[in-house]
């Protein structure tokens, strides 16, 4: 459900910033490119982060030991 949650949202963001973007350099905005996008770069995010946040934290405490 975490996974659906955080596709609906980048989604509805990335339409948000990738509107404004191409207002901004008169680029053609398509908004399947960029719904799709969005969805990818957060999926990336959702799976990166703790991964690596997970892997500091590990880390830090067999340091500490």
């Amino acid at each position: 459900m975490k996974y659906l949650t955080v596709a609906f949202w980048a989604a509805i963001f990335g339409e948000i910033v990738g509107y404004i973007v191409s207002q901004m350099t008169s680029a053609i905005y398509d908004p399947i490119v960029v719904a799709v996008i969005a969805v990818v770069v957060g999926e990336l995010a959702i799976i990166a982060i703790p991964a690596v946040s997970g892997s500091a934290i590990a880390e830090k405490s067999k340091a500490k030991n």
